[in-house]
């Protein structure tokens, strides 16, 4: 089975990097992806693929049964979103569109399901049950194009009993990919602080309550809170990366905002500490005779990698692409809205190394000169496809 795996991936590898370059050259934002999502409807067609489009807006379900389809069903599933960067590569099949770019490899996850579909088409007879493929809309915006589709029934009809996926990962070589069992990733949630002063002439401060002051002290403060009341060995994040006032050097505003983000692992302390933080917030600024809030837009879950699931497809990823190539990852504090699908049903969710130094092929997701080395196509494939007929197999 490998060695058919690997001839088709090898035969048709040229045509995945076609189709990367392609995706690439025409990126949509989140929840626009029509060309996106019907140029991978015309290849699944071509393929002999049932599809089935206009699922969460943009999104499209195709199913590819094998023997005895009832038996047992899994998703491998990719997202479809683009950025919204101004590219800064200088290749044939850059960005044709001004301000829109793939900088998060999503180009590449569709490119890798798709090559999965041709894999997994061309060998159905040799595995018993059925894989779903679900390409998704909008994974760069809340409230994310998994809940939505989810709530749309793509787990369903048939009922999927894992699911899988895959994500790039410029820290890693070309060639290798890695995988985290249990907590991999953060919750995540969007924080926006106000707080209302008294406006004033900077030379009388008798007459202002200045909201930067307090502003400026609340949000060590708050850290601190956070700090203590953390539980043990369990990480998180709390940070502020915007701050606003519009003043002057001698007038002291009315307002000043502050925009940050909270992320977490353990989905009970997080609706404990919503509360607490806005509390907080408003005890402090009863005590600075301020007023405004703390708001709190939740975001995606923490991404729980089943552990059994894991660990098969960490095997199978060791037998189709050798020990060496297979690595264990640390938890990261990004988040993903895969962790939707992780919190409903057992999931993996693993790292494809896209990294070539060799080639200049350097720069993390979300930077305007993020590439990859195409040989991580191949991989990428073969790995998604073999994890789905182990996963299959007959016992």
């Amino acid at each position: 089975m490998k060695a058919k795996i690997n001839h088709i991936v090898s035969e048709s590898f040229e045509e995945f990097v076609s189709w990367r370059k392609h995706i690439h050259a025409n990126p949509e934002l989140s929840f626009e992806e029509v060309k996106t999502v019907n140029f991978v409807a015309d290849k699944l067609a071509e393929m002999g693929v049932n599809y089935t489009k206009g699922i969460a807006g943009t999104g499209l379900v195709a199913l590819i049964e094998g023997v005895n389809p009832s038996r047992k069903c899994i998703a491998l599933r990719a997202d479809l979103d683009a950025l919204p960067i101004q590219e800064e590569n200088e290749i044939s099949f850059k960005s044709t569109f001004p301000g829109v770019m793939h900088a998060c490899g999503h180009d590449v996850h569709t490119t890798c399901l798709l090559g999965a579909a041709k894999v997994l088409n061309a060998l159905k007879s040799n595995f018993e049950g059925c894989v779903k493929l679900i390409f998704q809309p909008g994974e760069e915006v809340l409230p994310g194009g998994a809940s939505m589709m989810i709530s749309e029934g793509v787990l369903e009809n048939p009922s999927v009993d894992e699911i899988y996926a895959l994500h790039v990962f410029p820290d890693m070589d070309a060639g290798k990919i890695g995988f985290k069992a249990g907590k991999y990733m953060a919750a995540c949630d969007e924080l926006y602080l106000s707080v209302v002063g008294k406006a004033g002439h900077a030379a009388l401060p008798d007459q202002y309550n200045n909201p930067i002051m307090i502003i400026a002290e609340l949000l060590p403060k708050l850290h601190s809170y956070l700090n203590s009341i953390s539980i043990q060995d369990e990480p998180f994040v709390f940070a502020f990366g915007d701050l606003h006032a519009a003043g002057a050097t001698n007038i002291i505003p009315k307002q000043a905002n502050a925009k940050g983000t909270l992320r977490t692992m353990n989905e009970k302390w997080r609706a404990e500490i919503h509360s607490k933080l806005k509390t907080f917030v408003q005890d402090f600024l009863k005590s600075k005779n301020a007023k405004g809030e703390l708001k709190i837009i939740k975001g995606y879950p923490f991404l729980n990698n089943n552990k059994q699931l894991t660990s098969t497809a960490f095997s199978a990823s060791q037998a189709i692409l050798g020990e060496k190539n297979v690595e264990e990852m640390a938890i990261r504090m990004t988040a993903e809205d895969f962790s939707f699908y992780s919190q409903l049903i057992p999931a993996c969710f693993f790292r494809l190394g896209v990294r070539n130094e060799s080639l200049g092929i350097i720069h993390g997701v979300h930077h305007p000169k993020f590439n990859i080395d195409h040989q991580a196509l191949k991989v990428g494939v073969a790995s998604l496809s073999y994890i789905a007929i182990n996963s299959l197999k007959t016992n």
